[in-house]
């Protein structure tokens, strides 16, 4: 029989158009013969919908954008429900698996959903997701790691409203210029800006305050961008290396979804030694975080000093067909479609383990 699979997008983030592009692309590449696919779309107010036009109504603004469904977390009779005048019909789902860039979906609030209920489901867990989410948090571990990073500081928007003064201060001082300004808890470069003076540093700032209360301040270098792939669960595998050559300063969003003048080199021309080294930090990484099934690992390569730093963990990369994680496997000798099979088989693996763990205390005696 096929496992039923429910691709769910969309939702209320700054990154729901990125996530209805990649579902698409998802939904399109599911391999046939094993998978029944339905696509549930959240739209912006929260509010689920079904059906095989949900991705393009959406895209539109065309509401009602299909067939108006529900979650019930309940372990006892849980998933997706279609909502009807006289009563919620069940919507059969074997599944699940979340496609929801950025905040309520990429960060630990689904997965705690699918968690309560006990359902199958793809990518990292509650704490890899909030932790690979939140850069200030993920640092923390890396560098509990001893994971290699560029110096930075992390600033809370309320510091930053009640007195700027000492902020820039101690950013000039420890830092320098150029610095990144980045909100914490934000994916695809939303709300990043360079700041290479005063004026510009105001500005970073008040565009990352826009999207999130903690915000982080790297120090800039002039780097390489070099991106890992990661695959697995208690046993993980990492791609060859790509580099990204952005068509920007830098690889903000306009580089990754909207301008296609950005090069990706696959893979990255490097040694054999420094592959080799990228590779075993992506799993590094992936392991400080307790990651599972599937993340794309971010790194620095300092141009002047040969150095490498760990950047970042992004643990729902983009799927669509331009994106690094899918290329980086395709180089590795992982097709599109096979690295999603290997990705839903990895998250039906991690919750038959997890159906292992007792639920009550055994009596003694």
């Amino acid at each position: 029989m096929k496992q039923r699979i429910a691709v769910i997008c969309g939702g209320r983030s700054g990154e729901h158009e990125v996530s209805l592009v990649s579902a698409k692309s998802i939904a399109a590449a599911l391999d046939s013969s094993r998978f029944d696919v339905q696509v549930i779309g959240i739209d912006r107010s929260g509010s689920w919908w079904m059906g095989p036009d949900v991705i393009e109504h959406l895209q539109s603004g065309r509401s009602p954008y299909g067939e108006r469904v529900c979650f019930l977390a309940d372990p006892a009779q849980p998933g997706i429900f279609q909502i009807t005048d006289a009563c919620l019909r069940p919507v059969p789902i074997d599944v699940f698996f979340p496609v929801l860039h950025g905040p309520n979906g990429e960060d630990g609030t689904i997965q705690g959903l699918f968690e309560t209920a006990n359902v199958p489901y793809v990518g990292c867990g509650v704490l890899a997701s909030a932790c690979g989410m939140d850069k200030a948090v993920m640092k923390a571990l890396f560098a509990q790691a001893d994971l290699p990073q560029v110096p930075y500081r992390v600033v809370l928007r309320s510091q930053w409203e009640a007195n700027r003064e000492p902020v820039i201060e101690e950013v000039v001082s420890k830092l320098g210029y150029p610095v990144f300004v980045k909100p914490a808890n934000m994916g695809s470069s939303v709300g990043i800006s360079k700041a290479s003076d005063r004026e510009e540093l105001i500005n970073a700032f008040t565009e990352a305050c826009r999207y999130d209360r903690k915000l982080v301040v790297e120090k800039g270098i002039d780097p390489r961008e070099i991106e890992v792939s990661v695959l697995g669960n208690d046993e993980v595998t990492a791609s060859v290396p790509g580099e990204i050559v952005p068509c920007n300063d830098f690889y903000d969003y306009d580089a990754k979804y909207i301008d296609d003048n950005s090069r990706l080199v696959i893979p990255a021309e490097l040694d054999e030694a420094n592959t080799d080294r990228l590779r075993k930090m992506a799993v590094q990484a992936f392991k400080a975080i307790d990651g599972s099934g599937l993340s794309r690992v971010d790194f620095l390569f300092d141009k002047q000093t040969g150095e490498i730093y760990l950047n970042e963990i992004n643990t729902l990369p983009g799927f669509t067909s331009i994106s690094m994680y899918p290329k980086l496997w395709a180089a590795t000798g992982i097709s599109y479609s096979e690295l999603l099979s290997r990705i839903i088989d990895f998250g039906v693996a991690r919750h038959a383990e997890k159906q292992r763990n007792a639920t009550e205390r055994l009596s003694k005696g």
